[in-house]
């Protein structure tokens, strides 16, 4: 039915969620959530609140959340390095078009720092690739 809620609710943090449990079936119509659980996407710990326990139906649909969340990340996290090359190249096209020596001053030595270090990781992490082949 459209406009029906979910049965769970994710509320997103720093290394995963709380879930909540959506409930619209009480007498006054209204939203309550009631946390079941938090989950931590780096370890896959599910760690149920207070002193409940999960079942078979919580289990699935917190486990197949962590997984549509880590496929969203890993996603976003491509995307940043994409988004870096651009700026990367716009950052180029500034100094090249744009920048007065001053700013040229402000920020020169951080760039340089910054991709030393960045060419320096990429070079060692490539040949690491080429000898495991």
């Amino acid at each position: 039915m459209a406009g029906e809620l979910p049965e769970y609710y994710f509320r997103v943090r720093e290394n995963g969620a709380m879930v909540f449990r959506v409930d619209t079936e009480n007498r006054q119509r209204r939203i309550e959530m009631d946390q079941v659980a938090v989950i931590n996407i780096r370890n896959g710990e599910i760690k149920p609140q207070g002193d409940r326990s999960l079942s078979d139906t919580d289990l699935a649909e917190i486990k197949a959340w962590m997984e549509q969340r880590a496929a969203v990340l890993a996603h976003r996290d491509i995307d940043d390095i994409h988004r870096a090359v651009d700026y990367m190249n716009l950052t180029t096209q500034w100094v090249q078009s744009k920048a007065s020596d001053a700013q040229l001053e402000d920020v020169t030595d951080a760039l340089l720092l910054a991709m030393h270090d960045l060419r320096s990781t990429l070079v060692r992490k490539k040949a690491d690739r080429l000898m495991s082949d």
